[in-house]
């Protein structure tokens, strides 16, 4: 059964780091692309970031670019997320996910596309 675990939130003050980590279990990450999402309560969930499959490209939302940084090590079957100069903006849920593209070149940061969900761990950027 696929499972993806992640970890690393918490409360940070603005200006602050985290970084936060997904764990694979019951499948091979190197086959999919991968995504981090965030959501706030009672809105919709949001991309953040994605990585292709081989780690060649990524993508970014707008407002965190330059700030949070995705990569990835297949050996490992983790995939990482480092977040700088939090921002209280970036208080959320965030979620890792998985999907499967035709190209290992591309990632899709699109909730639709996801085949495999983490729970989520919870980021909160407060003085």
């Amino acid at each position: 059964q696929a499972q993806l675990v992640e970890s690393g939130g918490g409360l940070v003050q603005p200006g602050g780091s985290l970084r936060l980590s997904c764990a694979a279990s019951g499948l091979t990450l190197e086959d999919y692309a991968i995504g981090w999402f965030r959501q706030a309560p009672g809105k919709e969930r949001e991309g953040v970031a994605c990585i292709s499959s081989r780690g060649g490209s990524t993508s970014y939302r707008s407002t965190v670019k330059g700030r949070f940084t995705i990569s990835r090590d297949n050996a490992k079957n983790t995939a990482y997320l480092q977040m700088d100069d939090l921002k209280p903006e970036d208080t959320d849920a965030y979620y890792c996910a998985v999907h499967v593209v035709g190209l290992s070149t591309i990632c899709i940061l699109n909730p639709a596309n996801v085949n495999y969900w983490g729970q989520g761990t919870q980021v909160t950027v407060s003085s």
